[in-house]
C-alpha cells in the first residue's frame, strides 16, 4: 500500500530529501522529508510485534525490529518511483527511535544473544532491590548525581544488570568478546552500516544519556556506573555527537547514502518543534507521554522528580544542550488496555466520542499505573486502580476518565517542572497520535492550567532527526524556520479552584495505586 501524506505534490519538485528512520514500540516508519520545506515527500510504516513471556515482560525480535526497517526504506523508495522522483535526491538518513530497550548481540555472527528487553518491562523490581542495596545510603537515587536519573526499571543498565544475572548465553559471550550492547538506534545502525561486515557500532548522547551508564557533565560512559552495574566497557557503543557522518548504507536501495544523525524519540522531537531556547517545553503523547524542556548548555539536576538528560549536541563541536524529562509510561497504552483488554471501545479513535456522551467522569478516577508509576513518583511496585465506581458508572464515565488520567499524568510533571524553574510555563506545544483527540487536549488545558497549542506538522519525531542529518551535512540550515504551519490553541476553562479540588482527588487515587505488588510477586 502506497502512504502518501497530503502536500506530497507541492514538495515533489524540491531536493535535496532526507530520510528518517522512526522505530518505535508499535510500529517502525521511514519518512523522507524536504530539506528546503520540512514537507513529508511519502512514508512507510509496519507494526512490530510486542512478546510478554510472563505478567510484566515486555519483549520484541531485534530481528523483526530490523526487518521492518529494511522494509520500510525499501517501500518508500519505491514510492519516490511513483511519484517520478529519484532515490538519489536522498542525500542522507538519520536515526531515531525508542530509547531504553536493550539488545545485546554477537559481533561475529550478528545474532541477538536475547530478545530485546522494551523499556516499559518491569521483571527488575528484585534487581532494583539488589542495587539500591549496595549504595551507602540505600538510596534510589544514588545513581542521580552522575546520570540525571534513579535507579529505576526502564533504563538500559538495569536491564542488563538482569541479564548478567539471569542469561549464561549473554555472560559467555561478554566474556569470550563476543557481545555488543546498543540501544535500538545502536543495532540498526550496526546493521545497516556493515553488521558483521565492519558496521559500525555508535550512538549519540541523547541515547546515552538515556542508559544510566554516561556521565553526562561529562559525556562519556563513566567508569564508576559501569563497574557499579558489572557492566564490561568493551561491550558499549562509541558515544558520538547527534549531528555528524558515523557511516554509509551498507546494501539496499540506499547503499553508500550516509548516516548522519542520530537522536532519542523524545529529543528528536524537540529539534523537530524547534525547541532550541532554554524554556520551551513540548509534551510527546504515544504509548507513553512525555514532557521534555529545554534548560540550556548546564546539567541541573531536578528536585522536583525530574530527569536530567542530554537533549542533543548538534555536532562534534559543538556543545551538548540538556532537558528536563517527565515521563509517564501509560498515555495510548492505556486507551489500548480499553481496547484489547477490556473492549470498552472498538477502535482508539472511538474514545474521544465515547467520552463525549458525559459531561464529567462524576467520580470515577483511572489511575493507568499498568507498569508502576514513573516520574516523580518512581514506584515501580505500583499498579493500576479504577475507584470511586458507583452503580451509575458506565463505560462513558470510565473512558472519561481514562482522559482525564493523561492529562491528571500531564500535571504531575508540568507542576515538577514549574517547581524546578521557579515559575509557572506559559505554554507548552504538544504531538503525537493522541494530540487528534480535541476533548483531550481541551482537557489537558483545563486540568494543567495552561495553553497548549498543537501545530498541524505532528511528525515533530521524525522531522527532528532528518534536520540533525541535513544538518550535519549542510543541507539544511536549522536557523532557518521554513514551515508554515497552522496551530490549534487550546485555552483553560476552569477555575483554578476547581483544578485543585479534582487534583486533590486524582492524589488520592494515586496513593491508593501506591506498593500494591510485592518484590516477591514482581518475578512470578
Amino acid at each position: 500500500m502506497l502512504h502518501i501524506t497530503e502536500g506530497t505534490k507541492m514538495a515533489t519538485c524540491v531536493s535535496p530529501l532526507v530520510g528518517a528512520v522512526d522505530q518505535g514500540t508499535s510500529s517502525s516508519r521511514f519518512l523522507i522529508f524536504s530539506s528546503k520545506d520540512s514537507k513529508v515527500v511519502t512514508y512507510h510504516q509496519v507494526e512490530v510485534q510486542r512478546k510478554c513471556p510472563h505478567e510484566g515482560w515486555v519483549e520484541q525480535d531485534p530481528v523483526e525490529i530490523l526487518e521492518s526497517v529494511k522494509t520500510c526504506i525499501a517501500k518508500a523508495v519505491d514510492n519516490l518511483k511513483a511519484l517520478n522522483i529519484s532515490h538519489t535526491d536522498i542525500k542522507c538518513i538519520g536515526i531515531t527511535s525508542q530509547r531504553e530497550t536493550t539488545i545485546v548481540w554477537d559481533k561475529f555472527t550478528g545474532q541477538p544473544l536475547y530478545n530485546a528487553i522494551v523499556w516499559s518491562d518491569m521483571r527488575t523490581g528484585v534487581t532494583i532491590e539488589n542495587l539500591i542495596a549496595k549504595t551507602t545510603e540505600k538510596s534510589q537515587d544514588y545513581t542521580r548525581q552522575f546520570c540525571g536519573a534513579p535507579l529505576s526499571s526502564d533504563f538500559s543498565a538495569i536491564h542488563l544488570n538482569w541479564l548478567l544475572d539471569n542469561c549464561p548465553a549473554v555472560v559467555k559471550a561478554i566474556d569470550e568478546g563476543r557481545c555488543l550492547f546498543g540501544n535500538v538506534d545502536s543495532w540498526l545502525l550496526w546493521n545497516l552500516t556493515g553488521g558483521k561486515d565492519g558496521g559500525k557500532h555508535i550512538t549519540d548522547v541523547s541515547f546515552a544519556s538515556k542508559t544510566l551508564l554516561l556521565n553526562i557533565h561529562e559525556l562519556k560512559w563513566d567508569d564508576h556506573l559501569c563497574q557499579f552495574f558489572g557492566v564490561d566497557k568493551n561491550i558499549l557503543p562509541e558515544v558520538r555527537s547527534s549531528a555528524e557522518v558515523y557511516g554509509h548504507i551498507y546494501d539496499g536501495p540506499l547503499t553508500g547514502v550516509p548516516v548522519s544523525g542520530i537522536l532519542g524519540d523524545q529529543q528528536a522531537a524537540m529539534v523537530g518543534h524547534s525547541h532550541f531556547k532554554p524554556g520551551q517545553t513540548k509534551i510527546t503523547y504515544g504509548t507513553a507521554l512525555c514532557l521534555s524542556m529545554n534548560i540550556g548548555q548546564q546539567a541541573i539536576l531536578s528536585k522536583s522528580g525530574l530527569l536530567t538528560c542530554v537533549a542533543y549536541q548538534l555536532g562534534p563541536n559543538k556543545p551538548a544542550v540538556y532537558a528536563f524529562e517527565g515521563a509517564s509510561l501509560t498515555a495510548g497504552s492505556c486507551i489500548r488496555w480499553l481496547r484489547d483488554n477490556v473492549g470498552i471501545i472498538q477502535s482508539a479513535e472511538e474514545i474521544e466520542e465515547l467520552a463525549m456522551k458525559v459531561d464529567g467522569s462524576h467520580g470515577c478516577y483511572f489511575v493507568p499505573a499498568f507498569s508502576g508509576l514513573y516520574c516523580p513518583y518512581f514506584q515501580n511496585d505500583a499498579r493500576g486502580i479504577i475507584c470511586g465506581i458507583s452503580q451509575h458508572t458506565t463505560k462513558e464515565h470510565i473512558a472519561r476518565a481514562a482522559l482525564e488520567a493523561i492529562c491528571f499524568q500531564t500535571k504531575e510533571v508540568v507542576d515538577a517542572a514549574n517547581a524546578d524553574i521557579g515559575m509557572d510555563m506559559q505554554c507548552v506545544q504538544v504531538d503525537g497520535g493522541m494530540t487528534a483527540n480535541n476533548l483531550l487536549m481541551k482537557l489537558l488545558a483545563d486540568i494543567i492550567g495552561t495553553t497548549v497549542e498543537r501545530p498541524t506538522m505532528q511528525e515533530a519525531t521524525a522531522l527532528g532527526v532528518a534536520m540533525a542529518a541535513g544538518y550535519a551535512i549542510g543541507i539544511w540550515d536549522l536557523d532557518v524556520d521554513n514551515r508554515n504551519d497552522k496551530i490549534d490553541v487550546f485555552k483553560p476553562t476552569i477555575s483554578e479552584k476547581e483544578r485543585a479540588k479534582k487534583f486533590k482527588r486524582w492524589n488520592e487515587a494515586v496513593s491508593h495505586s501506591m506498593h500494591w505488588i510485592h518484590s516477591d510477586e514482581q518475578d512470578e
